[in-house]
């Protein structure tokens, strides 16, 4: 359980070696190497996503993040593969295995199953975390031997696999999988957040809505702008952007592209609004640069030449308390200081569900 004079600092703190449980998610593009080191060194958990980067990319951008920061950090991927490819399977297994061969502290994995990364991820003396949206995944994941797990609420920004509220989810997945660690994302984004997730059991939060208000995260400052200005009901779970990767709900902020496609009448891919178009070039945080067709996944970087309101502005309900621009590091250190004292004031965090 934990230490009931220093509340925040949970038993996968420990295990981690981090102050605090507060998890950058892995935000695509917007999670690069500035944005988890950041994280990392103001005592919290940064994770880089590194999906959009071949394996033989993926040693080059960790020893970017080794060059910010000393302190641990993991390396987010997407291992969907519904109706992928073998080859596509080969280039998945490829990149999660270029960041267990880099022996980081953690690869967080996302849709998918995590079985075939556990015994080489622990011979490496790596973690294997995973995202899941149910109390049934996460007892599957919990039988394959992962290390931690994520409840994801379907309050989450962008592709979002939970169905019910992180509040209903977070306590049934931490009483299914006791003692594995449970972190608790969707919706969180100020040390209140925090602090409940801690009370029903969480051993940390993940947040991405909260670091794409960033300084460091790698994406367009109208898009960070447009988050601050947002509430949860400006957010909506869709299916819009299904280009690059189909039949994955995601919740996104209203903007051309929906309010087009919504006055069409909500027609179905391939006949909707600008379908064929693209709205300008993007770079990836490979550095490739690309047409990125509307209605396509991926998220708007610094250089964007387009509109950004044809771009997915990938944004969770917890945009409600996001109220500022600021460095990655305040913000570490702003959760934990709002959280620590609403624990503290409460007589310190509930048991966590440890036998």
């Amino acid at each position: 359980m934990p230490d009931m004079a220093q509340p925040l600092h949970t038993p996968l703190c420990r295990e981690l070696g981090i102050e605090y449980p507060i998890f950058c998610a892995g935000i695509g593009t917007a999670a690069g190497p500035d944005l988890a080191a950041a994280v990392s060194n103001a005592g919290g958990f940064g994770v880089v996503g590194a999906s959009s980067f071949l394996a033989d990319a993926i040693p080059a951008l960790i020893a970017r993040i080794r060059e910010r920061t000393t302190r641990p950090f993991g390396v987010n991927f997407i291992i969907d593969e519904r109706d992928s490819s073998d080859e596509d399977k080969a280039i998945t297994h490829q990149q999660v295995s270029a960041a267990i061969a880099a022996r980081v502290a953690a690869v967080i994995l996302f849709w998918g199953d995590p079985a075939p990364y556990v015994e080489e991820a622990h011979r490496h003396g790596v973690r294997i975390i995973i995202q899941v949206g149910s109390v049934d995944e996460a007892r599957a994941a919990a039988a394959s031997g992962v290390d931690a797990v994520i409840a994801q609420g379907v309050e989450a920004g962008g592709h979002v696999r939970g169905t019910t509220s992180i509040w209903t989810l977070l306590p049934a997945v931490v009483e299914a999988i006791k003692p594995l660690p449970v972190l608790a994302s969707g919706g969180i984004g100020d040390g209140t957040g925090l602090a409940r997730a801690i009370r029903l059991g969480a051993q940390g939060v993940s947040l991405g809505t909260r670091f794409v208000a960033s300084d460091e995260a790698w994406c367009h400052a109208a898009y960070k702008q447009r988050i601050v200005e947002s509430t949860a009901s400006d957010t909506v779970l869709n299916e819009l952007y299904d280009i690059w990767w189909p039949n994955a709900p995601h919740r996104t902020l209203r903007n051309k592209t929906f309010f087009e496609w919504e006055a069409a009448g909500r027609p179905p891919s391939g006949r909707r609004p600008g379908e064929g178009t693209s709205i300008g070039k993007k770079r990836m945080g490979s550095g490739e640069v690309v047409e990125w067709p509307r209605y396509a996944i991926g998220t708007a970087p610094p250089d964007f030449d387009g509109d950004i309101e044809y771009a997915p502005l990938w944004a969770g309900e917890s945009c409600s308390v996001v109220n500022d621009i600021k460095p990655a590091g305040d913000i570490v250190r702003d959760l934990a200081r709002e959280a620590d004292a609403m624990l503290a004031a409460a007589g310190g965090a509930r048991q966590n569900r440890l036998s």
